[in-house]
């Protein structure tokens, strides 16, 4: 499990009082041990069938404000965007279940606006849905009011949430047809320290073996930090079967997936028509 994992390999060297600071920057995972993993509930491929959307990027964005909208108004927001030619609208991660909305009737708004504008255009539109919850079990259960609801995917937060939490979900969406998009928030607080913590790239590879249709993998625009070659670097990692070891891009081991399900990267981060 990607728990052990990070138990064995992290879990207590980085508070040794004899070391100032400490980074994991890569990690080769051997073939042998990635064939444990599940990965994906369903990978790149899969989606785009399940969506018949080939040959082109998948355009998306997060409802905003994120914050104070009632659930009619959330559905009606996203209803817009969808019929407007995006083929997937998001809950920013701090949508959970606020008393100005909570996610049963976010749920059931947000259904309803993905039906009508499929039935509008013609196309196979999604939302985001944050199933991430305090519990596994309520996380499970809102998952599963998803699948009831006929809606394609949903959304975890997989550092905040857990990667024990995250694999359970992730089985979920594969036995139950759900695409599943993986948020990172909170990976700053583990990664952007150049001295001390875990780069990305170690946690984009942790969560393909954990399980997700998606990951936010950052921008080299827009307002959050990322170097250019690094990014896409860590983005092959995330989709491609197998990448060679090249140093200028932050690949510092060759990795074989053995044929794992790759993740969809999605630029995130204050994206905008002049980018």
């Amino acid at each position: 499990s990607v728990t052990n994992l990070f138990t064995s390999i992290v879990g207590n060297v980085f508070g040794f009082k004899a070391l100032r600071a400490l980074r994991l920057e890569d990690l080769r995972i051997p073939p042998a041990y990635v064939k444990t993993f599940e990965g994906p509930p369903h990978g790149i491929q899969v989606e785009r069938d399940k969506l018949n959307k080939y040959g082109r990027g998948l355009l998306g964005c997060t409802i905003k404000p994120k914050l104070g909208l009632s659930a009619k108004n959330y559905g009606r927001a996203v209803y817009e965007c969808l019929r407007g030619g995006l083929d997937f609208t998001k809950d920013d991660e701090n949508v959970n279940s606020q008393p100005f909305m909570r996610w049963r009737d976010r749920f059931l708004f947000v259904a309803e606006a993905i039906y009508k504008a499929q039935a509008e255009t013609g196309e196979i539109k999604g939302h985001y849905l944050n199933a991430t919850a305090g519990t596994c079990e309520e996380m499970l259960k809102r998952a599963q009011c998803a699948k009831d609801l006929g809606v394609p995917i949903i959304m975890h937060d997989y550092l905040t949430g857990g990667f024990t939490a995250n694999t359970s979900l992730s089985h979920f969406c594969r036995d139950n047809g759900l695409l599943l998009h993986i948020h990172r928030a909170m990976h700053a607080v583990i990664d952007r320290q150049r001295n001390h913590g875990i780069h990305f790239r170690v946690l984009a590879k942790a969560l393909r073996m954990s399980g997700g249709d998606h990951l936010h993998s950052g921008t080299v625009v827009g307002k959050l930090e990322g170097e250019r070659e690094v990014t896409l670097g860590f983005v092959d990692l995330m989709r491609d079967d197998y990448v060679e070891k090249d140093r200028s891009r932050g690949i510092y081991f060759t990795q074989d997936w053995c044929s794992m399900a790759g993740v969809m990267p999605v630029a995130s981060g204050g994206i905008h028509v002049w980018h």
